[in-house]
């Protein structure tokens, strides 16, 4: 059988998913405190400039992958307005049920579909938006994923691909030290998991740098690809327009 990996270990593909779902449902009820600790504040100043190079307009339709408790769903709703369709999806149930509630809490009622983004239940040419944040790393193909993404989008249609990346070799050791040591005793002392945390870790270090990824969206269809560092390369948004 196929073997594909799992932050540092090696495992079945067909394995890696049920892997997967288990790390969010452990974290799904701590993920968004977990998310301000890790980052110190920063994924809200990074899915803000997500937002901003989104540039959503009125009317228009997104698809939001790998969505989870829904931050960004959120903000492009309120860009989107009520002409507009957000679609708000994930892979694991317990994220889209923290999301879904979120939203209700802020009035939002918006379609939300448990979809696996390798095989997306939607129509060629449907949205003019496509976007997944801090998703297509745990994504066992991620190449499958995103041809899935480039045909559910409109021709012109953009995707934000918003994931941890290399960060610069100045920073690195720190950065190395931050991940290894002291994140996944957050991990523990927050959440009560200290596994789920290593595996974010290592699941980063597994990932496409920022040069591989745009290589790789313009193997999927996307004829244009800009990538802008966040915070020294911590984070990278990739924003591709489909040919």
């Amino acid at each position: 059988m196929t073997q594909t990996h799992f932050g540092y270990e090696r495992v079945d593909e067909a394995e890696k998913a049920g892997r997967v779902r288990q790390v969010f449902d452990s974290v799904a009820s701590r993920y968004d405190i977990m998310n301000d600790l890790m980052s110190m504040g920063l994924h809200r100043a990074w899915k803000a400039y997500t937002v901003a190079v989104a540039d959503i307009k009125p009317g228009q339709r997104v698809l939001d992958i790998a969505a989870g408790t829904g931050d960004l769903t959120r903000a492009f709703a309120k860009r989107a307005g009520p002409t507009g369709t957000v679609v708000h999806t994930d892979i694991n149930q317990s994220m889209l049920r923290v999301g879904r509630d979120r939203m209700l809490d802020d009035g939002l009622v918006l379609p939300t579909v448990a979809c696996d983004a390798e095989h997306l239940p939607f129509a060629d040419n449907q949205f003019d938006v496509v976007s997944v944040a801090f998703g297509l790393r745990n994504m066992t193909h991620k190449d499958l994923a995103l041809k899935e993404m480039n045909r559910v989008l409109r021709p012109g249609g953009r995707l934000l691909v918003l994931e941890f990346s290399k960060v610069a070799e100045p920073l690195r050791p720190v950065y190395d030290w931050y991940s290894f040591n002291l994140l996944p005793r957050i991990g523990r002392w927050v959440a009560g998991d200290e596994g789920s945390y290593r595996y974010l870790a290592e699941s980063i270090r597994m990932h496409p740098d920022q040069a591989t990824l745009r290589d790789m969206m313009k193997s999927a269809g996307f004829g244009h690809v800009d990538v802008h560092n966040l915070s020294a390369g911590v984070v990278a948004l990739h924003a591709g327009i489909r040919c």
